[in-house]
């Protein structure tokens, strides 16, 4: 799935509050990050390359947990560097993923 495809730009006007609250919800836990680094987020805030904790090991455990709390199954071939580039990027997919439900 590109992510440039979406009808929507990455933005908080374009996605819900809600969303990005569940995502960085997952990625404090699944990371183990704290909450003062969670509430330093923003949609432009680089994950891939940039978080130490974002090792192989922890996107299985992240994709796991996004699947398991927002209802959606992630395939295979949407994992890739541009799904973790950033925070943004990544509530873009997961705002595709659970679209209409």
């Amino acid at each position: 799935m590109n992510l440039n495809d979406h009808d929507g730009n990455e933005n908080t006007s374009i996605m819900s509050d809600d969303l990005i609250t569940k995502v960085k919800e997952i990625l404090r836990d699944a990371l183990g990050l704290s909450d003062h680094q969670i509430d330093e987020m923003d949609l432009s805030t680089e994950l891939f390359g940039a978080l130490p904790e974002l090792d192989s090991m922890a996107i299985a455990t992240l994709l796991t947990e996004m699947e398991d709390r927002l209802d959606i199954i992630v395939d295979d071939e949407d994992v890739d560097g541009e799904l973790f580039a950033t925070l943004g990027s990544l509530v873009t997919y997961a705002r595709i993923k659970t679209k209409g439900k």
